[in-house]
């Protein structure tokens, strides 16, 4: 496929073209124009078109060379030349595909109009001119085609008349007219977005699209070969730069078009069944989407890997039944939403239905077909054939869901408009006036409508700008004298024309659509003002035309209208509708035929009296009084036929069939003649074609047979497929020619004439008759089942013949009904007879089985009736059914009128229906701000993290579990024993610390809690505050509601649903205070009854007294009162066969006689007969229960003698004693009944006065509460109106509070964590101290060293970080970076070489401690990783900074968005106060509750009055008295709390002085017991060190594996101890021995030198061996000596903890005897 940029350099260009198309198309053009040569051949390839959808596949076909000339300001399209064009393949199928290369068109090139527009046809060498007919106006509206009506700007308007566009100027009302290029009619016609252009879609064989620059008018581009036929609407996209098309049947070929370029873009076949409508997406130009009959689809041009397609997506209708979908509106979203035949609306999604629209109660959109659907302003349009345009609320549609199974969602209009009755809104397009929202409307019923949508107070009522014949027009007629004309069609009206002046004079509606039409002839009525009119219904009506100027003006009058039509006489001679109507030539007979096959005939002069009928073999077509022969027209030919002779004496009934002479009329086999008229000459024969093309046959004079019929004048003017010619007539001086066509289009025409018509010619109206505004007006025939005049006659034959078989049935009835008053006289004379001389009523029987046969018919008819009336039965049960259920079943309790019994009083209970809907329902209120994510979040996120925990612990816990129970079922060693203690020490002793920790914690919490809750100097109690703002706000100012400054609170705002609460709560009290009146009202009602039941027990016994008292002694009977009906309504409904036989007598006596005294009887209503039927059969409402009441009272007589009984006698004195007696009582009973008869009814009548009075109280309330009702519906009405609007405020204000809380609750979060991170920090910083403090210790003081290695721990280096390798698509890029830190590492580290050659860290110094040297090194690797961490911490800090700061700014412009948004909706909220306030509130008063008078009188003005409740007055007045004790008692409390302030000064003081003195013992008594002063809260939490206490407990447990063999060595030593022992006696043993030998010696020496001084001195001086062996033993005694120290410092360090174990020290002798290892 080409793209619509490819170009040139030749500057040729290359146009597909039809050669069929061109020759048909210039065969139409006139002489003065290039002829069509004959021989003219063009190439054409012979090319198949496939349309497959989301692709194209087709080849184009011969283009042809167009040459631009001059300034290429015309087009010659007669002078192309063939040139032939590549085709185009498949990609796969070719590799390299040939391309048109065509020049880019010139933006100011356009094409000659007088080239394009279609011309007449007129026959080679004939003198017929051009402009034989000229159009001179247009009166029709073809109002069924789509898209018939487009606006160029505020006041042109276009649309088609067949093959004319019009362009009606509003204002003025002139036509200017654009003729078809084709000359086959107009398809469709669109305007460009920006009203610069408009196209002309043709119709016709391959037509074109032309493209018009507005206002010149001039054809601006010309696209070729969009369709085979004509095209069915055209769209721009919303830029303008591309044209949607789409074509009618056959093909429905979808085109997308670079219409600037004629070029084709994008082709496909839309669908298979007929297509209405495409258009772009508004939001998205590369989605459109078509519908039509039955589907609806989606499409969207996407690049594919073959180029740019055009891809459909057929909508799926699922359950919903399938529709033509003729309106539809693509959201921004993507959703189409569209309309339905049954007037819901289907939101499409995704190519399927998500949901449909409908109203409340499953009430569909729209009564019909939606035939348009638009987003104007953010509200949805949608156009209904109902004659309704609704504005639906966007954003409600296009959020819209399924809810239920249904499918179903109901929403509500927000507004409506019904234009009028018997509108069918087929389009609108918007007029764009400024500051208006004013709409032009296509009605499809024949008229254009000037629509306001704004819904305002000063919104103007629907303007029918122009009114027109709706559909075909089916005939039209000429004044004989002036320029008027008469139409009439199918939508019931007449209409007459001034084509003169061009105005609709009068137009007259009736029932009935109108069929043929013909203007009474002169010699009829000579004025001309008389119209006769047939219709569908065959009834024919005159209707008389005049001027109404000339009547005589009456004050008070209307506006004259400049003519008026009326009905003159009316008659009905057929029973189908009348298609022709003829007066004979001398106007004394009129002829009218109709499809009912007959034709009639009236005498004129007698005021169309009926002479008779005829029947025909068919229906009546035409009727013409005819001289002796005629012509007819078939198909291709005129007929000229001959009558035969008016000649009594030959057959009537002959016919000749046979036609004396045929002409032939060219181009007519295919295009028949639907109407011939002759011009007045008869020099012209004007035929009218069905397709809607006038051709007109010049005549030669004195030419019966026509022989001249050859050259003729014909011109398309109607539309070519459904606007073929119904009439056709000429005016009184044949100027004018007026033709009407099926298309609903008259067209009037000037026929050429050497006159010139003068511009200001109008015609002329007749006068109206003297006395026509007296005359009556006959009654008109409505009734379409109305007797026809044959009808009617046989209709009066057939009653008078059943008039006289009733006279005879009536003598038969006389002559039985005497036959049996004779057999009554004989049973009469035959029961006077003695018995045994009576015959028996069998005996009068002729034959018993007459008589039975007689009850088995009576049986049978009876049981045929029932039959018969069984629908009849079931129809007026349902009928009866539903009156019930429409007016008795929703009634609550009905009116029942109690009256008094003594007096005229009477009450009446309340006509109670069930409770209203405000009362059953509650809407949620719009303005309750809901709880906002942030806070559910909260709620949800603290649970949560609660049930973590939980479950984390509760894990643990059974795992701890788990192991315990192991361990219960295993031995336990003197080691685990140990470890054990060892760990519970430990455990005991962290626990002991946290507790520490704890309570230390909840101290310092419960001293920050102190201090916070400690009031600062400027602390004000915040109820004090609240109390201070109350009363700056309200005390001492009384805000009203009306005033311009009134700040409504929160909770005083009001919206549609608290009102509708508010009414709902009226509705409930106000029915409930009925309903308990009507209880008390019928309680009244039984207590009457009851009353009334026991009058008449009392009544009776009092008759019973008084038969046996003397007639003198009597008391006048109470009269009993008695039960009206309408206290009794239910009785009513009660009924039985009598009362519906007395109901149907007094019905058919007050039918037959319809005297007053029936007609009085019969107003009383069939409810007061039954009444009285039922109550003398039930007793006058006593029930059988009354008698048993007064059984006691009716025991007195009982004791009555009966004195018939017994024969009379003289009494004795002690019976005239009881007579006396029983007299006596009788009269105290007597008077007695007869008071407690007057009590009862007294009682009563005080019961009803009170409950009267009472009524009239609540009668008060009730209309009161009416006019509250009233207020409150009013304000239900204006609060809705003011609903949509403050919902959005609402929603913006919780939008923003929920945005600000959100956006303060990560504000929250981030302090809190750059809190916690700030902790770890400090934690940083307190660990690299320790780091330096622990160096410190370790280095100790005086060390030489000190410098170098706080040097080394110092020095800052450079360390690669290890990364990890998280794929191996980053392995290069990682090592890259890792080389790169090794570089700057080695960089670096030449660069601090540099710095100081000196220093080395690697080396350890001579003469230092190597193991001090590297805990130095560790060291430094610590604080780097301390250095390290810190530097993370303050970037994550800085970060948080930044964001807190972002966020601050943020909340701070929400805030202020939300204060803007606040304040936007306090001021919603006063204005609509300010509307609330103009309403008016009935409050009655009295005069002694007006306060304000002026001189002692009520002024006029009462417009500054303020209504106030006494309540209320009164409850300031005491307010007054309120304020003062409560002002002395806050200046008491005031200086009770003054002192109570000076003295919490001076116990404050006191405890301060405690404090310091309690402190001071503390210090005192650290320094005695420590030394110093101590952190106590640091020596508390001493927690246990967990390194130290496991290396304690891997100590213990090495120890404990070496237990044996610490035992071995014990027992060793021990064995050691004793053999040292051993020797130690032994040693002993030899030193006792020694020293015996050390004195035996002494003594030996002392005797030696004794015997030395006595035997010489060779024995003086010691011995050697003595001195050797001496020096011996003092050696051993010195060893022995140091080993028993060894020992004793052996076993002192044994029982030392962690003590070493030392070899046991030997002496050298036992080193040297000491066996060598090998």
């Amino acid at each position: 496929m080409k793209e619509p940029d490819d170009q040139d350099t030749d500057g040729e260009k290359s146009v597909t073209s039809k050669s069929d198309g061109k020759k048909s198309l210039r065969s139409s053009k006139s002489e003065s124009r290039s002829p069509v040569q004959e021989d003219n051949t063009f190439l054409e390839d012979a090319t198949d078109e496939t349309f497959t959808e989301g692709e194209e596949s087709y080849l184009e076909e011969d283009s042809d060379e167009e040459r631009l000339e001059g300034s290429l300001s015309s087009f010659q399209y007669d002078d192309l030349q063939s040139t032939t064009v590549s085709q185009q393949t498949p990609a796969p199928a070719v590799e390299e595909a040939e391309e048109e290369v065509k020049k880019k068109i010139s933006e100011s090139f356009f094409y000659d109009y007088m080239e394009l527009a279609s011309m007449p046809f007129v026959t080679l060498d004939s003198d017929i001119p051009l402009d034989l007919l000229t159009l001179v106006h247009s009166f029709g509206y073809d109002c069924r085609k789509r898209a018939n009506l487009q606006l160029l700007d505020n006041s042109i308007a276009v649309y088609i008349a067949g093959n004319q566009l019009i362009f009606l100027n509003l204002k003025t009302k002139e036509q200017i007219y654009l003729r078809s290029s084709s000359g086959e009619g107009i398809g469709v016609i669109g305007v460009h977005p920006h009203k610069t252009y408009f196209t002309v879609a043709e119709k016709g064989s391959f037509p074109d699209i032309i493209i018009y620059e507005y206002p010149s008018l001039r054809p601006y581009r010309i696209l070729r070969d969009g369709t085979e036929k004509g095209y069915a609407y055209v769209n721009f996209n919303y830029s303008g730069t591309l044209l949607a098309s789409v074509g009618s049947n056959p093909d429905y070929t979808l085109t997308i078009w670079n219409w600037k370029e004629e070029q084709p873009i994008l082709r496909t076949k839309a669908f298979s069944q007929e297509v209405f409508k495409v258009t772009f997406n508004p939001d998205n130009e590369e989605q459109l989407t078509t519908s039509g009959s039955g589907h609806i689809k989606f499409w969207e041009m996407a690049f594919t890997f073959t180029g740019l397609k055009l891809q459909g997506s057929l909508g799926r209708f699922g359950k919903t039944t399938t529709t033509d979908i003729e309106g539809y509106m693509e959201l921004p979203d993507g959703k189409v939403l569209s309309g339905s035949e049954w007037g819901n609306m289907l939101l499409w999604e995704g190519g399927l239905i998500k949901v449909e629209l409908c109203r409340g109660t499953s009430k569909s959109c729209h009564n019909g077909p939606i035939n348009q659907i638009m987003l104007d302003e953010g509200e949805v349009i949608t156009v209904g054939s109902d004659g309704c345009v609704r504005i639906w609320d966007f954003e409600t549609i296009d959020t819209a869901d399924i809810i239920d199974e249904t499918g179903l969602l109901e929403i509500e209009p927000i507004n409506e408009l019904q234009v009028d009755k018997n509108v069918n809104l087929f389009s609108m397009i918007k007029m764009s006036e400024a500051g208006n929202n004013f709409w032009l409307a296509q009605d499809a019923n024949g008229a254009i409508w000037k629509l306001d949508l704004s819904f305002s107070n000063i919104t103007q009522d629907p303007e029918c700008l122009f009114s027109f014949h709706s559909g075909a027009v089916e005939a039209v007629a000429v004044s004989p004298l002036t320029y008027l004309m008469a139409t009439t069609a199918l939508d019931c009206s007449v209409r007459i024309y001034d084509f003169a002046s061009k105005t609709l004079l009068a137009q007259m509606k009736f029932k009935q659509g109108g069929t043929a039409l013909v203007w009474v002839p002169r010699m009829v009525n000579f004025t001309g003002a008389e119209i006769i009119v047939g219709f569908e219904d065959g009834v024919v009506r005159i209707l008389e035309l005049y001027d109404p100027k000339g009547l005589t003006v009456f004050v008070g009058r209307k506006t004259i209208s400049d003519a008026d039509i009326r009905l003159k006489q009316v008659f009905k001679p057929h029973t189908a509708c009348v298609t022709a109507l003829a007066y004979e030539r001398d106007g004394e007979i009129l002829a009218t035929g109709s499809k009912d096959q007959t034709v009639f005939f009236f005498e004129v002069e007698m005021d169309y009296k009926p002479i008779g009928y005829i029947n025909t073999p068919g229906p009546v077509c035409q009727l013409m009084w005819s001289p002796m022969s005629h012509g007819d027209y078939d198909s291709g030919f005129l007929y000229h036929c001959e009558f035969p002779p008016c000649d009594e004496s030959r057959d009537f009934k002959e016919q000749k069939d046979e036609p004396i002479d045929v002409r032939y009329l060219e181009d007519t086999e295919d295009n028949p003649i639907q109407t011939i008229t002759f011009n007045i000459n008869k020099v012209m024969m004007f035929c009218g074609m069905k397709n809607g093309a006038i051709r007109v046959y010049v005549l030669n004079q004195n030419d019966p047979s026509l022989t001249s019929l050859v050259d003729y004048w014909h011109f398309n003017m109607h539309d070519n497929n459904y606007g073929c010619i119904k009439s056709m007539a000429s005016s009184f001086d044949d100027r004018f020619l007026v033709t009407v066509g099926a298309d609903g289009n008259i067209f009037v025409f000037n026929i050429v004439s050497e006159f010139m018509l003068r511009k200001d010619i109008k015609a002329k109206l007749p006068s109206p008759r003297f006395g026509i505004e007296t005359e009556p007006i006959p009654e008109d025939i409505e009734d379409p089942k109305a007797y026809s005049i044959e009808n009617a006659r046989r209709k009066r034959e057939h009653d008078k013949l059943m008039k006289e078989v009733e006279e005879i049935k009536a003598r038969k009835r006389e002559q039985i009904k005497a036959l049996r008053i004779k057999f009554c006289k004989l049973l009469e004379m035959n029961e006077e007879l003695p018995k045994h001389m009576q015959f028996k009523r069998t005996d009068f029987d002729v034959d018993s089985k007459i008589r039975a046969e007689m009850h088995r018919k009576t049986a049978f008819k009876i049981q045929q009736v029932e039959k018969e009336l069984a629908w009849e039965k079931e129809k007026h049960e349902l009928g009866l059914m539903k009156l019930k259920n429409r007016f008795r079943e929703p009634l609550e309790s009905d009116t029942i009128v109690v009256h008094a019994i003594l007096s005229d009083h009477k009450i009446s209970s309340y006509r109670l229906v069930q409770p209203s809907k405000y009362s059953k329902f509650k809407r949620a209120s719009q303005s309750e701000r809901k709880p906002s994510k942030l806070d559910r979040f909260e709620k949800e996120g603290t649970g949560r993290k609660d049930s973590l925990r939980d479950a984390g612990g509760s894990i643990a816990i059974q795992e701890e579990s788990i192991i315990e129970t192991g361990k219960k079922f295993r031995p336990k060693t003197l080691s685990e024993i140990m470890v054990e203690n060892q760990i519970e020490k430990t455990r005991k002793l962290i626990l002991k610390a946290e507790r520490a920790q704890l309570k230390i914690q909840q101290r310092k919490k419960e001293w920050e809690e102190l201090y916070k809750s400690k009031p600062g100097d400027d602390y004000e109690d915040p109820k004090d505050l609240q109390a201070i703002k109350e009363a700056q706000v309200y005390m001492g100012d009384f805000n009203l509601k009306t005033a311009p400054d009134y700040k409504i609170p929160e909770h005083m705002r009001i919206n549609a649903a608290k009102k509708e609460e508010d009414l709902g709560h009226l509705d409930s009290l106000v029915h409930g205070n009925k309903r308990y009146m009507n209880k008390c009202i019928l309680s009244l009602r039984d207590l009457k009854v009851a009353v009334v039941e026991e009058i008449q027990c009392l009544v009776q016994e009092l008759k019973n007294i008084q038969s046996t008292l003397h007639v003198s002694k009597h008391i006048p009977i109470p009269q009993i009162p008695q039960i009206h009906p309408e206290e009794v309504p239910e009785k009513r409904f009660q009924y039985d066969e009598e009362t519906l036989l007395n109901f149907k007598q007094q019905h058919m006596k007050s039918d037959d006689e319809k005297s007053p005294r029936v007609e009085q009887t019969g107003s009383e209503g069939p409810g007061g007969g039954f009444l009285k039927l039922s109550s003398g059969k039930d007793g006058d409402l006593t029930t059988r229960d009354s008698m048993s009441r007064s059984s006691k009272a009716s025991t007195f007589s009982l004791d009555i003698p009966k004195y018939m009984e017994f024969e009379k006698a003289e009494p004795t004195d002690v019976e005239l004693e009881i007579m006396k007696r029983d007299e006596i009582k009788h009269v105290y009973m007597q008077q007695y009944l007869v008071n407690r008869v007057k009590e009862l009814i007294v009682t009563f009548d005080a019961e009803l006065r009170l409950l009267r009075h009472q009524k009239l109280k609540l009668d008060t309330q009730m209309k009161l509460s009416d006019l509250h009702h009233v207020t409150l519906f009013q304000e239900i009405l204006l609060l809705k109106n003011f609903e949509k609007q403050e919902n959005i405020l609402q929603e913006r204000v919780n939008s923003l509070d929920k945005e600000e809380q959100y956006m303060q609750w990560k504000i929250n979060e981030t302090l809190k964590e750059m809190e916690e991170k700030k902790n770890e920090i400090t934690k940083l910083q307190e660990q690299e101290k320790a780091l330096y403090a622990g160096f410190q210790t370790a280095i100790g003081e005086n060390n030489k060293f000190a410098n170098f290695l706080m040097k080394v721990l110092k020095k800052k280096i450079k360390r690669v970080k290890k990364k990890e390798v998280e794929g191996d698509a980053d392995e290069d890029e990682e090592s890259e970076e890792s080389s790169e830190e090794e570089s700057s590492l080695e960089s670096d580290e030449d660069e601090s070489e540099s710095e100081d050659e000196v220093f080395d860290d690697s080396i350890c110094p001579t003469n230092c401690d190597v193991a001090l040297f590297e805990l130095t090194l560790q060291l430094r690797e610590k604080r780097l990783d301390i250095e390290e961490a810190l530097v993370e911490e303050k970037k994550v800090v800085d970060n948080l900074k930044k964001e807190y700061d972002t966020l601050s700014k943020k909340v701070k412009i929400v805030a202020t968005n939300l204060n803007a948004a606040e304040e936007a909706l306090e001021a919603y909220q006063r204005e609509k106060q300010q509307r609330l306030n103009e309403l008016l509130v009935v409050i009655p008063l009295k005069l002694h509750q007006i306060e304000y008078v002026v001189f002692g009188e009520i002024p006029s003005d009462l417009s500054g009055t303020l209504v106030f409740s006494n309540h209320a007055l009164k409850r300031l007045q005491e307010r007054i008295h309120e304020l003062q004790e409560e002002n002395s008692k806050q200046q008491k409390l005031n200086k009770e709390w003054r002192e109570r302030r000076k003295q919490l000064i001076q116990e404050k003081r006191e405890m301060t002085k405690t404090i310091h003195k309690m402190e001071e013992t503390v210090r005192q008594l650290m320094i005695s017991k420590f030394g110093r002063v101590v952190n106590l809260e640091a020596l508390q939490t001493l927690s246990v060190n967990t390194t130290l206490e496991e290396l304690k407990i891997r100590k213990l447990r090495k120890e404990l594996a070496n237990a044996k063999e610490m035992k071995m060595w014990e027992e060793k030593i021990a064995q050691m101890r004793w053999e040292l022992m051993m020797k130690t006696k032994e040693h002993t043993r030899k030193l006792y021995q020694m020293n015996d030998l050390c004195i035996e010696k002494k003594k030996l020496d002392s005797r030696l030198n004794t015997l030395q001084n006595q035997q010489g001195n060779a024995f003086q001086g010691l011995r050697e061996a003595d001195v050797v062996a001496r020096e011996e033993v003092t050696e051993l005694i010195q060893l022995q000596a140091e080993r028993i120290s060894a020992l004793k410092e052996e076993i002192a360090l044994l029982r030392r903890k962690g003590g070493l174990i030392l070899p046991p020290i030997q002496s050298p002798q036992e080193k040297e005897m000491q066996p060598v290892d090998l």
